[in-house]
């Protein structure tokens, strides 16, 4: 065991594939622990390795299960060319092959061994191994990736573009399909939509436009959530970042996933650079959408521009091919769903449904006059107005 730790140093630093992986505190630590026993340098063996645990511990307390994940998150340039289908030379497959072996090999590193070698009298802590085929675990990813991705996208669904990068959304805010109620017509066809884009039969950029509270966005954000399992990722966009997408756009493209660029409550004001940005993408320019990107909007106006009666009784001469530029951005999207305000019948299953699913036992006459009352306090009936009637009655405030 002491000879194969003191050779550990220059088995991790062979690591060329999975080069990065050399970067992780416990790898990193584990080359210091072989360097300090080749040396014979037992106290700093002792610092190192209480080191190494103490980051180790911050996530699990199993080094095989502590390798199997850095193996399986880690997206190096093997992995992303493999993604995206290309073959990989001789040499480079060899190479990822033994140096699975490596690690391997150290996720069955027993701490007990290591603490013989170390020769300390006092208390070390100790980690757990458990029976794993870290080259099988990778393979068998590397056949799915098209629907588990890799790096980020293999541990997160959602995200946002923050600074120009795509970062994570660790904790999500949806609803599942099952608590969403009223509007099956229009939910039908986004799943249809989104369920052909995810299969690659082709889809529409997509935007849906109706009243405020109607459940435009919670439906995007639900159908994308039943379809992350099959490889569906979700990306939103913020109006003031359309200019961005083309590069979004460019790193996605090589991605075995499919992606949703979500930009909710979509609308321009006249002479604005986004704009443009957004035609040229949705009209299909030299950087628009890939076969992997789709492009998903909500708005609560039809043509999406604010527009004045100054507008229209401008003093440019060609005025109405500007009021058709104007109208034309909408157009671009291949379809457009309608959420109209639902009627009192409608307001009322709504209601209904959620109050049985919040557990409510009310005269059915009595819940139908408080939730109409709470509509025209809240000037109108939708299904938010619906949500927060039945929550404030819930906790008892609701009249």
């Amino acid at each position: 065991m002491k000879k194969y730790l003191s050779g550990l140093r220059a088995e991790i630093d062979s690591l060329t594939v999975f080069s990065d992986i050399k970067n992780d505190p416990v790898i990193s630590g584990l080359r210091e622990l072989s360097r300090a026993i080749s040396d014979r340098e037992d106290e700093l063996a002792v610092a190192v390795y209480s080191d190494m645990v103490s980051h180790m511990y911050r996530t699990t307390a199993s080094m095989t299960d502590y390798i199997r994940t850095l193996v399986l998150q880690d997206d190096n340039f093997y992995v992303k060319g493999r993604a995206a289908g290309r073959q990989m030379e001789t040499e480079i497959e060899t190479a990822a092959d033994h140096e699975l072996s490596v690690l391997q090999e150290i996720s069955a590193l027993k701490s007990s061994d290591v603490r013989e070698v170390i020769g300390y009298d006092g208390f070390l802590p100790d980690w757990t191994n458990s029976v794993s085929d870290i080259r099988y675990d990778f393979l068998e990813k590397m056949g799915n990736i098209s629907r588990t991705g890799y790096g980020i996208y293999a541990r997160y669904s959602f995200f946002r573009v923050e600074d120009g990068n795509i970062v994570p959304v660790a904790h999500p805010d949806y609803q599942s399909l099952d608590e969403l109620y009223g509007y099956e017509r229009e939910r039908d066809l986004i799943i249809k939509n989104t369920t052909a884009f995810v299969e690659g039969k082709g889809a529409s950029n997509m935007l849906l436009y109706g009243d405020a509270g109607t459940g435009k966005s919670s439906t995007i954000k639900a159908v994308a959530a039943s379809l992350v399992p099959a490889g569906l990722r979700v990306i939103e966009v913020k109006k003031t970042q359309l200019y961005q997408i083309p590069g979004i756009m460019e790193e996605l493209s090589s991605n075995p996933l499919r992606f949703i660029l979500f930009i909710d409550d979509l609308s321009f004001t006249g002479n604005d650079d986004n704009f443009s940005a957004l035609k040229a993408t949705l009209e299909g320019s030299i950087s628009g959408c890939g076969d992997n990107v789709v492009i998903y909007a909500t708005s609560n106006r039809r043509h999406l521009v604010k527009e004045t009666f100054a507008d229209r009784m401008g003093d440019e001469l060609h005025i109405n091919d500007t009021m058709q530029e104007t109208m034309s951005l909408s157009a671009r999207f291949g379809l457009t769903i309608t959420f109209q305000k639902p009627d009192k019948d409608e307001y009322l299953n709504i209601v209904r449904s959620l109050a049985k699913e919040y557990g409510l036992k009310m005269d059915d006459d009595e819940l139908c006059r408080r939730a109409e009352a709470h509509a025209i306090r809240k000037n109108g009936r939708s299904p938010r107005t619906a949500k927060q009637f039945v929550e404030l009655l819930k906790i008892g405030i609701g009249k």
